[in-house]
């Protein structure tokens, strides 16, 4: 009896461990395909964020949210939106960015202060997370390290095309999500050199 209980803690160990190797993968493969396709990724983040604001609305008028709640996640959803005209270059001192980082925590601590005191049934209150508080900031995450690999031409303002190639626009300099992917694959799974 004691053997299969052994037994099943190390199963457990081991799938873990396989779904959170796959998980990763996931994430390198959805942070390459982002900087790849930047434009076709603002447009996804933008329809995101405007099926956010409908089931918000629709939460109010069909569940009776409260009025507070609802209004806190549509200006949530409008900080995104401001977010979205600079995108793919998210600048993580700017105001935005720090003002959509406190709303996520406000949004988490109403939203658990909600369903603390009204009941649901664990699958609605885990659909409201991730539609409503999760899946806009997770695309934005995803896509923090998509701004390094854009061409040379695009300016911030107060940079100029030269210096902003030689100073910032540097190519093969990688950081954010995918730096530390790399990271995890050189370690996970070193690569073999040639012996000649």
């Amino acid at each position: 009896m004691w053997f299969i209980y052994l037994l099943s803690w190390l199963s457990l160990v081991i799938q873990i461990s396989f779904v959170t190797l796959a998980i990763a993968a996931g994430l390198y493969y959805l942070a390459e395909l982002i900087e790849e396709y930047t434009v076709a990724t603002s447009r996804i983040i933008k329809y995101m964020i405007m099926f956010s604001t409908g089931v918000l609305a629709g939460l109010y008028i069909f569940e009776g949210f409260p009025v507070l709640m609802v209004a806190v996640g549509l200006f949530t959803n409008l900080v995104y939106f401001g977010l979205l005209q600079t995108f793919p270059y998210i600048l993580l001192s700017s105001p935005n960015f720090i003002l959509s980082c406190v709303l996520v925590v406000v949004n988490h601590y109403m939203a658990f202060q909600y369903f603390a005191q009204e009941y649901y049934p664990f699958s609605e209150v885990l659909a409201y997370f991730t539609i409503c508080l999760w899946v806009i900031p997770f695309a934005f995450f995803v896509s923090l390290s998509a701004g390094e690999n854009v061409l040379p031409s695009t300016m911030q303002q107060g940079d100029d095309v030269v210096s902003n190639y030689f100073t910032k626009g540097k190519r093969g300099k990688r950081s954010g999500i995918l730096l530390i992917f790399s990271f995890l694959k050189e370690a996970v799974l070193p690569s073999r050199q040639k012996m000649y």
